[in-house]
């Protein structure tokens, strides 16, 4: 009988970064060849710009401000759009008015990971954002997405109206800049440390690896004793 396989996986990203919605995606292509379940996926905050409005701001100014120049922006944006073309991602980044604060998103996505719809609720935020030009840090439109995935609209707007877990998004968020991430998407596959949207074929050899590790009892449990 096979042995049963659980690989924990863990995703530092924002909502608003193009290249997280790219790496989940070609993470999930890996992920294909192997057995349903192999893997257990857990999002994670890190905010891009901690420091935004709560509002958030006109994304021209904000590219402007950022890029230093209107066509140096047009210019990744154009880049990005065709990578996400090739892993089947139809970005409308002409589309997006704003540029938002990211708080309240990642407080719905750990929101919706106490009710095991954590992954589809990343999904759908990214597809808001990237493919339909939402305000994804307007509340409102949180909560009509929250409702999409079959979350309760009414609790959602009541825990995005509180504080409820804005303390525990931002200690998360220090934490992993604490330990040298300066970036994301940045992905914990079993302990491998993987950042940026790797090839396909660089997140399959992570998971053989983190597979085999699992089988053999990793590389300190060998040849019949376990060494500290």
């Amino acid at each position: 009988m096979p042995i049963p396989i659980a690989i924990a996986i863990a995703i530092h990203s924002d909502v608003i970064c193009p290249w997280c919605w790219i790496g989940k995606r070609r993470l999930e292509q890996a992920l294909a060849a192997f057995p349903s379940g192999t893997a257990t996926i857990t999002w994670h905050p890190f905010q891009l710009n901690p420091g935004m409005p709560v509002a958030g701001m006109p994304r021209v100014e904000y590219r402007q401000r950022k890029f230093g120049s209107a066509e140096y922006a047009q210019a990744l944006d154009a880049r990005v759009t065709g990578v996400a073309a090739e892993v089947g991602l139809a970005f409308d980044l002409a589309g997006q008015a704003r540029t938002p604060n990211t708080l309240h998103a990642h407080r719905l996505i750990r929101m919706a990971g106490r009710l095991g719809a954590q992954d589809a609720m990343v999904e759908a935020l990214f597809s808001a954002y990237f493919s339909a030009g939402m305000d994804v840090g307007d509340p409102a439109v949180l909560v009509r997405l929250a409702l999409a995935q079959g979350l309760d609209g009414d609790a959602v707007a009541q825990f995005i109206a509180s504080d409820e877990d804005a303390a525990a998004v931002r200690a998360e968020d220090d934490g992993i800049r604490r330990q040298g991430v300066e970036g994301v998407p940045f992905f914990i596959i079993a302990g491998q440390r993987l950042s940026g949207a790797q090839p396909v074929a660089v997140f399959t050899a992570a998971l053989n690896e983190a597979v085999a590790n699992a089988v053999d009892g990793g590389a300190d449990c060998t040849d019949g004793i376990c060494r500290a």
